[in-house]
């Protein structure tokens, strides 16, 4: 692919991705600081999950990524009902290992592997971001797979935040480019978890922070369009700081259904809203 100037463009620019990942992991840093015992201990909408527990979590994959391996727990993590798969089973052995551990030390740790990462990162080439790499979504450049930290991370400061009552990240820079998680997603969503009929034409309007309008036309698969070809059989529209968390499985559309307004084949849209959760 070749960009208007002539210069070969890149999918996952190492140096768009890499500033905001180090961004991001700086915004979560001041989420956490200062916290007190009983805000390390808040429950989050992530199952069994307090606000310490993500930052576990985040420790984990950060310390998987610089080569260090998963601590043993004498808690069979499996167990667990919200441990559904081996991604979920490999997060609940860093949570494990640190929940005894006092909130500032976990900020400790915290603060011990971004500064590794962000140093390993600091390192990486372009050619280094275009490597084939495993990744949760399967095989695809280690660029990719920086960008789903983005995702992740900006993910769960919003989770912090809620259960803490404060104000997160919901637009600009970093919430635009972990959003490409979420928005590159839609066609799934809609065609396979909503079951949008062939032929269906939906239009997502979103207000807000992320504020957008995705067209959606259904030809034995959903594609996003640049514009319908005719008026939508489906009309959605809610705020984006909503979709972001039904996309994210943190809330469900029928606990906000007077926050989204549905016209036209509502049971269609309704069955959309319904389904919109795609994270692992």
């Amino acid at each position: 692919m070749t960009s208007h100037s002539g210069t070969p463009s890149v999918e996952f620019p190492v140096d768009t991705i890499r500033p905001l990942l180090i961004e991001q992991f700086g915004a979560l840093d001041d989420v956490l600081s200062g916290l007190t015992d009983d805000e390390w201990d808040a429950s989050t909408t992530l199952p069994g999950w307090t606000v310490k527990d993500i930052a576990a979590h985040l420790i984990g994959t950060e310390s998987m990524l610089a080569g260090i391996d998963a601590p043993g727990v004498d808690r069979d993590v499996r167990s667990l009902p919200h441990v559904r798969n081996d991604i979920a089973a490999f997060n609940e052995l860093w949570v494990e290992s640190l929940r005894p551990v006092p909130g500032p030390e976990v900020l400790s740790r915290y603060r011990e592997i971004v500064a590794r990462r962000t140093d390993e990162l600091s390192a990486m080439s372009q050619e280094d971001f275009e490597k084939e790499s495993t990744t949760p979504v399967g095989p695809a450049p280690y660029g990719r797979f920086m960008r789903i930290r983005v995702f992740d991370c900006w993910l769960h400061e919003l989770d912090i935040c809620d259960a803490l009552g404060r104000s997160g990240t919901e637009g600009g820079p970093r919430a635009e480019l972990a959003s490409t998680e979420i928005f590159g997603a839609v066609p799934f969503v809609v065609g396979k978890r909503g079951k949008a009929p062939e032929g269906a034409r939906i239009t997502i309007e979103l207000s807000g922070p992320l504020a957008r309008t995705i067209h959606l036309e259904v030809h034995g698969r959903a594609t996003v369009v640049p514009e319908l070809s005719q008026p939508a059989t489906s009309t959605i529209a809610m705020d984006s700081s909503l979709f972001v968390r039904l996309a994210g499985g943190r809330l469900r559309a029928e606990d906000r259904l007077g926050d989204i307004v549905l016209h036209d084949d509502t049971e269609v849209g309704r069955r959309i809203v319904d389904n919109l959760a795609f994270t692992i």
